[in-house]
């Protein structure tokens, strides 16, 4: 099996030497996203429903990249600078993940990068 790099620029570009995502056999594995507007390179918004919502349109945008989609994750980890913001970011993870969600893990990291809110990796199948 080989390994695939994914990339689209409808998603930030990787703040460090890392891939957007990588994709092996039937999985996708995203790196984490945050809430940064792609066009701006800025946050999208200073409260953590805003970030997350548009850390999750990147996180979809970088999985329809791979040929997957946010119906087709089986597992996520949510980063939250702060575990206080977790009421916030679990309604509009909500919004993005009907009927039955992936597995989640959500942790509190101590300083996330570029000083965003929250952070969201995921696996998925790929079609």
């Amino acid at each position: 099996m080989q390994k695939q790099v994914v990339a689209t620029d409808n998603a930030p570009a990787a703040v460090g030497p890392y891939s957007q995502a990588i994709q092996a056999g039937a999985f996708v594995f995203a790196a984490g996203q945050l809430g940064l507007d792609p066009a701006t390179k800025g946050f999208a918004g200073r409260d953590v429903a805003a970030q997350t919502r548009q850390a999750l349109k990147n996180l979809r945008a970088v999985l329809e990249a791979a040929g997957s989609s946010l119906a087709q994750v089986i597992k996520t980890t949510v980063f939250l600078a702060d575990m206080g913001d977790f009421g916030a970011m679990n309604a509009v993870y909500a919004e993005f993940f009907k009927g039955a969600p992936p597995a989640r893990s959500t942790v509190q990291a101590g300083a996330l990068p570029l000083g965003g809110l929250v952070e969201i990796e995921a696996i998925a199948l790929v079609s």
